[in-house]
């Protein structure tokens, strides 16, 4: 079993070009569904699994507490694992083919008002590199709505100042570019000619934009410490993940009037109806506004 899923891993990966976190979250899901099979079912062989191992395997998450959304993910991973395995005729069956998807609920994204957005674009305060090089991070992250994986992946040939625009890669490797603010483009600016210098270390050479003080490439963990840094600097009681300026960005972008299709496009969304989901923040914001300044609410 375990070589019919290093086959399936390389066909993603050579044939589907899957991004790296998609290729990671199928092999881990169909890991722990082989592992059920085997120990649990006592299954040795694909060609013996049921529909019912399926289903029971599914309540075995749910037992642990799992949620719809995961057990979506699961169902996807092991649909696409059983059809390529009837392709590749390595099983004479699929049975997954009458398997339901779990119904996920759709939360709606948190994100921060204008002011706690001000506030934190504000907390890094100075003139140290560190500092320049945090300011122009955040700038960029809430002016372009860009994912922080994107942002820690530009190099500095992907930036043009001058012009102002930034070129990102996204999902399955497709690159866009988006337009940079003023505001940003002049952190940018700033941190490129006074602050990327200072963290450049002579025995390494790295091209990446933003830099750890080793002189490489910012990490993702990395830059999730710097922002609770600031956010508590801040003084931001919100809840806040590194996605949460991505969000604020199409929220506020939707509320003051931006098309929908064009947020889609900066936003990197195969499907304007993951967009959509910022339209029902909207909503909700003007009917808490409503609630609570109106005087018939």
């Amino acid at each position: 079993m375990d070589n019919h899923l290093k086959n399936f891993m390389q066909f993603l990966l050579v044939e589907k070009n899957m991004a790296k976190n998609t290729l990671l979250s199928y092999e881990r899901d169909l890991k722990n569904y082989l592992r059920y099979l085997k120990n649990v079912e006592r299954i040795e062989t694909l060609d013996h699994a049921q529909r019912v191992h399926i289903i029971q395997f599914l309540t075995f998450l749910k037992e642990q507490g799992k949620s719809a959304k995961t057990l979506a993910r699961h169902v996807a991973s092991i649909r696409a694992f059983h059809q390529f395995l009837l392709r590749d005729q390595a099983t004479k069956q699929d049975p997954s083919v009458l398997i339901d998807t779990p119904k996920s609920e759709r939360t709606i994204p948190k994100v921060l008002s204008l002011e706690e957005v001000e506030k934190l674009l504000e907390a890094p305060n100075g003139q140290g590199h560190f500092v320049l090089r945090d300011k122009a991070m955040l700038e960029i992250l809430y002016g372009t709505g860009i994912r922080v994986s994107e942002l820690i992946q530009i190099d500095v040939d992907h930036v043009n100042v001058m012009l102002g625009f930034v070129t990102v890669t996204g999902k399955s490797d497709k690159e866009r570019i988006i337009p940079i603010g003023g505001p940003a483009a002049e952190a940018l600016k700033r941190y490129l000619e006074h602050g990327r210098p200072y963290f450049l270390q002579e025995n390494h050479s790295d091209y990446a934009l933003f830099l750890n003080h080793q002189g490489r490439r910012l990490t993702r963990q990395g830059f999730w410490k710097i922002l609770k840094k600031l956010a508590k600097e801040a003084g931001i009681q919100s809840e806040l993940t590194p996605h949460t300026l991505r969000h604020s960005f199409a929220t506020h972008l939707i509320e003051n009037g931006a098309d929908l299709k064009a947020v889609q496009e900066m936003m990197g969304h195969a499907d304007i109806s993951t967009t959509q989901i910022y339209t029902q923040i909207t909503k909700t914001r003007l009917k808490d506004v409503y609630s609570k300044f109106h005087p018939r609410a």
